[in-house]
């Protein structure tokens, strides 16, 4: 039985394209206007908003000194996937291996 804590957990996240992303920032950037009020505005929170800011600096150069860009961070995420895969496989034929090498014995 579930909670009704654990099912309010469950809520999907929501999807913001790169349009409105870039949008979000540029409004942040223009005078007047706070990190905290846009945020407000579009009913995003505080903390995205920031980070989406950080990433732009990054994807930019301006970021701190070893920062991933958004690119990095793809491509290392995709070799994650395929670190993942290539263990599994591996691991796959050494148990088929072992058991070949039993039914020789």
């Amino acid at each position: 039985m579930k909670s009704e804590s654990a099912s309010k957990s469950t809520r999907k996240r929501r999807q913001f394209t790169q349009e409105f992303k870039s949008e979000a920032i540029q409004l942040t950037r223009s005078p007047g206007q706070s990190i905290a009020r846009v945020a407000k505005d579009l009913g995003i929170s505080e903390g995205n908003l920031r980070n989406w800011i950080k990433q732009a600096d990054t994807d930019a150069g301006r970021g701190p000194h070893g920062a991933l860009t958004t690119a990095e961070r793809e491509e290392l995420s995709a070799l994650r996937r395929e670190i993942k895969q290539l263990r599994m496989e591996r691991e796959i034929l050494r148990k088929a291996a072992a058991y070949f090498a039993k039914e020789q014995i």
